[in-house]
């Protein structure tokens, strides 16, 4: 069944668990992250990012994940992650994602509050959930220590409570893409935030991450971990694999979407949101 954030994450929140967003570009990946949420009970969030829309479009990709999201048989957020255009955001909107991330972390803070705000208006009259980004989540490359990018408490009740997001991403030490060092979370920091917002916390950069790492994050606040690399590395070893001469992609799509559906199964179990559909 299609629904919003709010309706997978306050319970989340309320019972220190996590629920994961697994990005998918393709048929097999969208077919193995909603496999294993049936198969564990647990609700999910699919979707894909503003950055892979290379890979498959808005256009593409809307028709083909909300028709899978509606016939599944556990709640299923239809998600735009990292939306950094507003024109993107809003033809996702328009596109039937029930859930939109607008990121104008690399703002001033007042224009993050303004844009935000804006934007969560406009989602909030169309039944449409938003989630926003405070600080800026690194990538692989920042450098180790870079505390400049974090999540300031005190701002974060501000932005929460001048926006109205439903969930609010915070930077406290993770990166997107594969990390080069283990990483080095701020689990004091994030404790701070959880006690200064009401609003659910999110994690960016969980690909990676150790099974402790996440389990003190999400008992420290985490409602919601996004998941894109470790999938996509499943997916491409699955094909790489089970190549062979002679063979074609209808003999190689069940290997990807078990192999998808295998790492998020994983995932899920650490999160603890087996069994919460």
């Amino acid at each position: 069944m299609l629904v919003t954030l709010n309706e997978v994450l306050r319970d989340a929140q309320k019972k220190h668990y996590a629920v994961g967003l697994f990005n998918t570009v393709n048929l097999e990946m969208a077919q193995g992250v909603i496999c294993a949420a049936e198969e564990l009970c647990a609700p999910v969030i699919i979707g894909t990012a503003e950055i892979l829309l290379p890979c498959a479009s808005l256009e593409e990709l809307a028709p083909l994940l909300s028709d899978m999201a509606k016939r599944a048989k556990v709640p299923v957020v239809l998600h735009f992650d990292h939306g950094l255009s507003i024109e993107k955001v809003r033809r996702a909107m328009d596109l039937g994602f029930s859930s939109v991330m607008y990121d104008c972390s690399a703002l001033s803070f007042e224009e993050n509050c303004r844009e935000t705000a804006e934007l969560t208006r406009a989602a909030h009259a169309a039944g449409i959930t938003v989630e926003a980004e405070l600080g800026h989540v690194g990538s692989a490359e920042t450098p180790e220590g870079d505390q400049s990018i974090y999540t300031n408490p005190e701002n974060a009740a501000v932005f929460a409570e001048r926006t109205q997001v439903d969930a609010l991403a915070v930077a406290i030490g993770t990166a997107h893409g594969t990390y080069q060092a283990k990483p080095q979370l701020n689990i004091g920091l994030l404790k701070q935030i959880a006690q200064t917002v009401d609003v659910p916390l999110v994690l960016h950069g969980g690909s990676g991450l150790s099974d402790e790492d996440f389990q003190n994050c999400i008992q420290n606040g985490i409602a919601k971990v996004n998941i894109f690399t470790d999938i996509n590395q499943a997916a491409a070893d699955a094909a790489y694999t089970a190549y062979q001469k002679g063979l074609g992609m209808t003999e190689l799509m069940p290997k990807i979407k078990n192999a998808v559906a295998k790492a998020t199964k994983e995932k899920m179990k650490i999160f603890g949101c087996a069994g919460r559909a």
